[in-house]
């Protein structure tokens, strides 16, 4: 029962706010619009843009004050859609897995119960 109600609460991984903030970027927006369309705290924000500007993910426009996407952040959107199709196919067979598991245990419990 306990990891069912840690199952409802879903924290993002890293590579998927990294994916989010991109998705955003795309858009070639300010600091603080990726900070609200990301979900991010503003230290968060801080953190990851230094990592996705020096990975050459993203690039800082001074005229405009704003981050675009370089060819390389494209790149890794498209290959983190890939990525993202087949962790839901997966993650889709794990739980009819664990719910075929779970049944198993019951039948193989109550089996015990009769003998």
């Amino acid at each position: 029962m306990l990891l069912e109600s840690v199952d409802l609460v879903s924290y993002r991984e890293h590579l998927d706010i990294v994916a989010d903030m991109l998705n955003v970027i795309s858009r070639n927006p300010k600091k603080t619009r990726i900070m609200y369309q990301a979900n991010l705290s503003y230290s968060i924000l801080q953190r990851y843009l230094s990592e996705i500007v020096a990975a050459s993910l993203v690039s800082f426009e001074g005229t405009s004050q704003s981050y675009a996407l370089t060819p390389k952040g494209q790149e890794f959107l498209y290959a983190y859609k890939e990525y993202s199709k087949i962790r839901q196919h997966v993650e889709k067979r794990l739980n009819q897995a664990a719910t075929k598991r779970k049944v198993l245990q019951q039948l193989c419990c109550a089996s015990q119960d009769n003998v």
